[in-house]
Protein backbone atom coordinates (compact mmCIF):
# COMPACT_ATOMS: atom_id res chain seq x y z
CA UNK A 1 0.00 0.00 0.00
CA UNK A 2 1.43 3.09 -1.20
CA UNK A 3 0.25 6.76 0.15
CA UNK A 4 0.81 9.48 -2.12
CA UNK A 5 0.77 12.89 -0.53
CA UNK A 6 -1.07 15.36 -2.88
CA UNK A 7 0.80 19.11 -2.75
CA UNK A 8 -1.29 21.47 -3.99
CA UNK A 9 0.03 25.06 -4.67
CA UNK A 10 -2.13 28.14 -5.29
CA UNK A 11 -0.78 31.04 -6.81
CA UNK A 12 -2.80 34.15 -5.09
CA UNK A 13 -2.06 37.40 -4.82
CA UNK A 14 -1.24 39.31 -1.03
CA UNK A 15 -4.53 39.86 0.20
CA UNK A 16 -5.16 44.10 0.67
CA UNK A 17 -5.19 44.81 4.03
CA UNK A 18 -7.25 47.47 4.13
CA UNK A 19 -7.30 50.63 5.90
CA UNK A 20 -6.01 53.96 5.89
CA UNK A 21 -2.77 54.59 3.66
CA UNK A 22 0.49 54.90 5.44
CA UNK A 23 1.76 58.24 5.46
CA UNK A 24 4.77 59.56 4.44
CA UNK A 25 5.44 62.06 7.40
CA UNK A 26 4.50 60.81 10.66
CA UNK A 27 4.23 62.93 13.20
CA UNK A 28 5.55 60.97 16.58
CA UNK A 29 5.98 63.87 19.05
CA UNK A 30 3.23 65.38 21.14
CA UNK A 31 2.86 68.75 22.47
CA UNK A 32 -0.41 69.60 24.69
CA UNK A 33 -2.37 72.78 25.99
CA UNK A 34 -4.87 73.58 28.24
CA UNK A 35 -7.97 75.36 26.77
CA UNK A 36 -10.69 76.26 28.57
CA UNK A 37 -14.20 75.29 27.21
CA UNK A 38 -15.07 78.53 25.62
CA UNK A 39 -11.54 78.05 24.04
CA UNK A 40 -12.31 74.99 22.67
CA UNK A 41 -15.60 75.62 21.17
CA UNK A 42 -14.43 78.49 19.43
CA UNK A 43 -11.36 76.42 18.17
CA UNK A 44 -13.40 73.61 17.35
CA UNK A 45 -15.84 76.28 15.41
CA UNK A 46 -13.12 77.70 13.55
CA UNK A 47 -11.57 74.53 12.39
CA UNK A 48 -14.58 73.28 10.95
CA UNK A 49 -15.33 76.41 9.35
CA UNK A 50 -11.71 76.02 7.53
CA UNK A 51 -12.52 72.32 7.19
CA UNK A 52 -9.52 71.36 8.90
CA UNK A 53 -9.13 69.08 12.06
CA UNK A 54 -8.36 70.73 15.46
CA UNK A 55 -4.48 69.42 15.60
CA UNK A 56 -4.18 70.62 11.36
CA UNK A 57 -6.02 74.40 12.89
CA UNK A 58 -3.65 74.82 16.03
CA UNK A 59 -0.61 73.53 14.02
CA UNK A 60 -1.50 76.29 11.22
CA UNK A 61 -2.40 78.47 13.99
CA UNK A 62 1.19 78.09 16.05
CA UNK A 63 3.43 78.31 12.32
CA UNK A 64 1.76 82.00 10.60
CA UNK A 65 1.73 83.41 14.64
CA UNK A 66 4.01 86.46 14.95
CA UNK A 67 5.82 86.40 18.50
CA UNK A 68 7.08 89.49 20.16
CA UNK A 69 9.52 89.10 22.78
CA UNK A 70 9.43 90.06 26.48
CA UNK A 71 10.81 92.79 27.26
CA UNK A 72 14.00 92.48 28.93
CA UNK A 73 15.04 93.18 33.21
CA UNK A 74 17.33 96.00 32.39
CA UNK A 75 14.15 97.65 29.19
CA UNK A 76 11.55 97.33 32.18
CA UNK A 77 14.09 99.32 34.35
CA UNK A 78 14.60 101.59 31.58
CA UNK A 79 10.96 101.86 31.11
CA UNK A 80 10.06 102.51 34.84
CA UNK A 81 12.36 105.34 34.68
CA UNK A 82 11.42 106.90 32.19
CA UNK A 83 7.58 106.71 33.49
CA UNK A 84 8.61 108.19 36.18
CA UNK A 85 10.95 111.43 34.62
CA UNK A 86 7.67 111.77 32.47
CA UNK A 87 5.45 112.47 35.13
CA UNK A 88 8.07 114.64 37.01
CA UNK A 89 8.39 116.85 33.93
CA UNK A 90 4.68 117.05 33.60
CA UNK A 91 4.40 118.11 37.23
CA UNK A 92 6.98 120.82 36.22
CA UNK A 93 5.28 122.08 33.11
CA UNK A 94 1.98 122.58 35.55
CA UNK A 95 4.14 124.54 37.77
CA UNK A 96 5.55 126.63 34.90
CA UNK A 97 2.42 126.87 32.70
CA UNK A 98 0.67 128.41 36.19
CA UNK A 99 3.63 130.42 37.54
CA UNK A 100 3.68 131.80 33.80
CA UNK A 101 7.06 130.69 33.01
CA UNK A 102 6.52 130.16 29.02
CA UNK A 103 10.11 129.49 28.23
CA UNK A 104 10.35 126.88 30.37
CA UNK A 105 7.12 125.59 29.68
CA UNK A 106 8.12 125.02 26.28
CA UNK A 107 11.25 123.25 26.89
CA UNK A 108 9.44 120.97 29.03
CA UNK A 109 6.62 120.28 26.69
CA UNK A 110 9.82 119.05 24.42
CA UNK A 111 11.34 116.54 26.76
CA UNK A 112 7.88 115.52 27.47
CA UNK A 113 6.99 114.59 24.00
CA UNK A 114 10.58 112.78 23.50
CA UNK A 115 9.80 110.77 26.67
CA UNK A 116 6.57 110.36 24.87
CA UNK A 117 7.83 108.75 22.00
CA UNK A 118 10.25 106.27 24.19
CA UNK A 119 7.28 105.07 25.65
CA UNK A 120 5.62 104.68 22.62
CA UNK A 121 8.49 102.42 21.12
CA UNK A 122 9.26 100.15 23.98
CA UNK A 123 4.70 99.53 23.85
CA UNK A 124 4.89 99.04 19.93
CA UNK A 125 4.88 95.35 18.43
CA UNK A 126 7.23 96.02 16.07
CA UNK A 127 9.88 96.54 18.01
Amino acid sequence: METTVKTVTKTTKPKHKGGRPKTSIKRESHAKIRLTATERLVYDKRAKEAGMSLSDFVRAAAKSARVTARLSVDDMKLMRMLAGLANNLNQLTRLAHRDGLLSVARKCSEVLNEIDQALKYFNNDDR
